[in-house]
């Protein structure tokens, strides 16, 4: 009896000690997982954009090696933009910075620079994406206005070259996945210059005489420029003055001249000075509105960069195609 009982308390122990090195493993293997889940997240480059557009690149870019956290949301004017204390945070953290330039976000002394020098951001990890773009200007009334017109991204040719610049810079600030970036951004830039040759195809459809774009601002600059499209405007960039009489009045003369036959609004303004020009001139308004400044909130019809060139590129082309 007392041998069987010597055996009995011998399996006991040899139970407790196997479960005991089981659970010692089951541990070791959980702590192991949070070690990788922790090495995947510090390898993610983190990354801060200016504005929705490029906040939609860089994910598309960068796909699953970037972490992308955006200042101005959608529905907030890029030109004026006043951060917020996430946003500092931030963009101190931040391994690399993406902006637009060709001054949306202020220029040199505007918002976005001069939250740059807050935060202490060294140059070499804020890039600009329009270093390659020749500007364009605004004019102001009888004279030349240097101010530039910073609505570039419009044009998908110039989505190219910003791409491009975004891929390149995110391949030299991530080694490690470098090859996959590169990959997911030569894809991207591909997509791009199809877009680009699909404009040029629809746009040589729509006949001549009807190939005026006329928006509420001159947003379209580079666009219009670059694929044969006459342009006009009731205010060349947002002020306190959009939509003065003189403005409507110029640009309802210029319409019944040239015989448009559509308007655009774009939407994110507001509606009622177009409203006027269409009442004064006879002119109808396209029934959808159309991009400038901003993609819509994820879920939207336009909800990426891509889907916004489609979506404008659709609807100039049936709008100005349309027989009347």
């Amino acid at each position: 009896m007392k041998n069987l009982s010597k055996w009995f308390v011998l399996g006991l122990l040899a139970v407790f000690m196997l479960a005991a090195c089981g659970n010692d493993k089951e541990t070791n293997g959980k702590n192991d997982d949070k070690n990788n889940e922790s090495s995947e997240s510090s390898d993610k480059l983190k990354v801060v954009t200016s504005f929705t557009i490029i906040a939609d690149m860089a994910r598309e870019i960068g796909g699953e090696f970037v972490e992308v956290y955006n200042l101005v949301p959608t529905g907030t004017d890029p030109h004026e933009y006043e951060p917020l204390p996430n946003d500092i945070k931030a963009a101190t953290n931040a391994d690399i910075l993406f902006y637009n330039g060709l001054n949306l976000e202020g220029g040199e002394h505007g918002w976005f620079m001069k939250m740059m020098k807050t935060v202490k951001q060294k140059d070499e990890n804020i890039y600009s994406l329009t270093e390659r773009v020749e500007p364009k200007y605004l004019s102001g009334g009888d004279e030349r206005d240097e101010e530039i017109n910073p609505h570039a991204f419009i044009d998908p040719a110039v989505g190219v070259k910003m791409a491009e610049d975004m891929r390149d810079a995110l391949v030299n600030n991530h080694p490690t996945n470098s090859e996959k970036i590169k990959e997911l951004g030569d894809a991207y830039v591909q997509r791009l210059k199809d877009l680009d040759a699909d404009f040029e195809e629809r746009i040589s459809t729509i006949p001549e005489e009807n190939r005026i774009l006329v928006t509420s601002e001159r947003a379209f600059q580079y666009l219009n420029d670059h694929y044969g499209l006459k342009e006009a405007y009731i205010w060349e960039i947002d002020t306190e003055e959009n939509g003065s009489p003189k403005q409507i009045k110029d640009l309802v003369n210029f319409i019944q001249s040239h015989k448009v036959p559509v308007l655009f609004v774009e939407s994110n303004v507001d509606t009622r000075p177009m409203e006027t020009v269409s009442a004064e001139s006879g002119v109808p308004i396209a029934e959808k509105p159309i991009y400038s400044d901003e993609i819509g909130d994820p879920g939207d019809e336009v909800d990426t960069y891509v889907k916004y060139l489609e979506y404008n590129m659709n609807l100039i082309h049936d709008e100005l195609g349309k027989v009347r």
